[in-house]
């Protein structure tokens, strides 16, 4: 419960989330990859938190999507579901059955490498049909296991999605990886923490916001943003990695 928490924990939690909202909808991808990594450094059970986020990414996008559902690239995202379905359903049982230490350890790592790939400019760019492929089965799995393969999807749809649909289409694939991992964790009798979620929501709700009314202005500068948060998560990683074999 989150109550449980110490009042700076509560501070810090409330904030993470706030962030979460603002990433997810300012980048159209990513409040999750980028916030787990804080909350673990709070809490570091990985079941935990993901329910959580999970109920936050499936009701935000759904409110995104609500009046944008012609802005949606529905024949790609037909396509590509047959790589990321089945890969992210291996993923969401990797997350209930794998040690919470080899978690930590999977979702610090790829943060890391997405973080040091943001700060050195270096993006992730596929020319050929199998690559994509290739990629939107590991995005798939690790979006399944851990949330964090946003960047690997992300990379596949920019070039097979018109900008003006990608942050749509890529709401509507976090919205049924997570109605996925949400059914798998009620029929493994996995706690929901409904009422830490449902507390939690308006603090999401302010970063959506801002997020919102921000995404055009962040996309035209997204390198800057990705450098400076590259940076800021290198240091995070490195420290929670230390925590874990500490």
């Amino acid at each position: 419960m989150i109550f449980d928490f110490s009042p700076l924990q509560l501070t810090l939690i409330t904030l993470i989330f706030v962030w979460s909202g603002f990433v997810r909808s300012g980048f159209g991808f990513g409040g999750a990859a980028l916030a787990l990594p804080l909350l673990l450094l709070v809490h570091d059970q990985t079941i935990y938190w993901m329910p959580i986020i999970a109920i936050h990414l499936m009701l935000f996008t759904s409110l995104t999507l609500r009046t944008r559902w012609r802005q949606v690239n529905w024949d790609y995202l037909r396509k590509s579901l047959l790589f990321i379905v089945p890969s992210s359903l291996v993923g969401v049982f990797g997350l209930i059955n794998l040690p919470n230490k080899m978690l930590l350890v999977i979702i610090y790592g790829i943060t890391l490498t997405y973080a040091v790939m943001w700060l050195v400019n270096w993006t992730i760019k596929s020319r050929r049909n199998w690559v994509d492929n290739i990629l939107l089965i590991i995005g798939g799995y690790f979006s399944g296991t851990s949330l964090t393969g946003a960047p690997l999807l992300f990379a596949v749809f920019l070039r097979n999605v018109a900008i003006p649909q990608l942050r749509n289409t890529m709401f509507v694939v976090w919205f049924l990886i997570c109605a996925l991992k949400m059914s798998a964790f009620v029929a493994f009798k996995v706690e929901i923490n409904l009422v830490t979620s449902l507390i939690l929501v308006p603090f999401t709700a302010i970063g959506h916001i801002v997020g919102l009314k921000l995404h055009d202005h962040i996309m035209q500068n997204d390198q800057l943003f990705k450098r400076i948060i590259g940076g800021v998560l290198i240091f995070i990683c490195i420290f929670g990695l230390w925590r874990v074999f500490a």
